[in-house]
This record gives C-alpha cells, sequence and structure tokens, in this order.
C-alpha cells in the first residue's frame, strides 16, 4: 500500500501527489529504538579528548619529602602523589573513542521511523525539486516565508542543484542534507522534514 501525500514546488504552489512506501513512511514508531539510533549518533560525534596527567606525568620532584623512619610521621614516597596538591590524578579519564556497534536492522529501522513519524504527525513535506537558478540568498528566504516552513531539514537527491546549495549557505533558518547523509538525529531534532522527489526515491530505495 501507498501513502499520498501532494507536493509542492518552491513558489508554494502544489504539483501533484506523490505515494509514499508504506513500508518506510508508515511504520509504527518505537521511543526505545529512536532513543538506542540518537544515543549510538551521539555517542560517536563525541571527542572523546579528555585527559587527565597521572603520578608519571605531571611536573614536580621525585625527591622524598622526609626520611622513612624516625621522624613520628607516615612514611611517604613522594609529593607527586594523588593526595597531594597539585599531585597526579588517580584513574582520571584518558582520550578515547566513545563509539560502539549498533546492529544495521535497527539502525535502518531507526530512519524508517524517523521518518514515519514527521509522516504521521504532519511535518513532512514533498518538494518538486530544490532549485534556485539565481542562488541568491534573498530570494530563497523569500520562497521559504510563503511555504512557511519552521526550521525545516530539506532533504536532496545524490547530487543537490548549485544555486540552492549557495543560496542556503548564509541562511541559519534551514539545513540541507544529501539523501545518503539522513539520519534520525538530525530528522527528529528539526520542526519541518522537506524531501525532494528524487530522495523520496533513494530513500524507498535504500530502506526498502
Amino acid at each position: 500500500m501507498a501513502i499520498e501525500i501532494k507536493s509542492v514546488d518552491m513558489a508554494a504552489k502544489a504539483a501533484g501527489k506523490v505515494a509514499l512506501d508504506e513500508g518506510v513512511f508508515g511504520v509504527a514508531v518505537r521511543k526505545d529504538i529512536l532513543h538506542r539510533v540518537v544515543r549510538w549518533q551521539l555517542a560517536k560525534r563525541r571527542a572523546g579528548s579528555h585527559n587527565t596527567k597521572g603520578v608519571s606525568e605531571i611536573t614536580g620532584t621525585s625527591k622524598k619529602p622526609w626520611k622513612q623512619k624516625g621522624t613520628g610521621r607516615a612514611r611517604f614516597g613522594s609529593l607527586k602523589a594523588p593526595q597531594m596538591r597539585g599531585g597526579g590524578v588517580a584513574f582520571g579519564p584518558k582520550p578515547r573513542s566513545h563509539a560502539y556497534a549498533l546492529p544495521k536492522k535497527v539502525r535502518k529501522l531507526g530512519l524508517k521511523m524517523a521518518l514515519s513519524a514527521k509522516q504521521a504527525e504532519g511535518r513532512l513535506v514533498v518538494l518538486k525539486a530544490a532549485t534556485l537558478k539565481s542562488g541568491k540568498t534573498g530570494d530563497l528566504a523569500s520562497s521559504l516565508e510563503k511555504l512557511g516552513w519552521s526550521r525545516p531539514l530539506l532533504i536532496t537527491g545524490a547530487e543537490a542543484d548549485d544555486g540552492f546549495v549557495r543560496a542556503a549557505r548564509n541562511l541559519r533558518s534551514i539545513d540541507l542534507l544529501p539523501q545518503q547523509g539522513a539520519n534520525v538525529y538530525d530528522i527528529l531534532r528539526h520542526d519541518t522534514l522537506v524531501l525532494t522527489a528524487d530522495a523520496v526515491e533513494a530513500l524507498e530505495a535504500r530502506l526498502k
């Protein structure tokens, strides 16, 4: 079965209807799957550059602060010990990758659910073609105002129109991705998801 929704053009005029595959855009949404995929994505993005210095790495003397016996105090070996001010950190964080594996089936299902969630909420728009001959930011801004899109994420086909890309660079209100880069986190964090007709075909072929 197919889900029919209206498509529009850059002039905010109706451009016919598009049939969406129910197996991609009509999947039952599970929050736990979306949560798993988003956590996996964000973990991969973490720099993992946190670092602390251990006893062997800090600058300081290795001289014994007082003799071993005869002072009445506890024996002590180094002022670089963790309990001393300016000493090394015991078991502190070191640079590492926070990425972990997630099954491909779960990642694929998560993307289907993200697309289905936007479709179910009525926040999925199909754009006939993302083209802008002038390549001017002002022209694109006025088109977006006519279309009434709120913080849209626009996903294009394999190759985006150069004029459209050039115009969108200076606008904070719109994000642009090729269909290869479609991901759960970016889809969910934007109010409106806009897919070009080419992107719809590519995503259906990729996720069936």
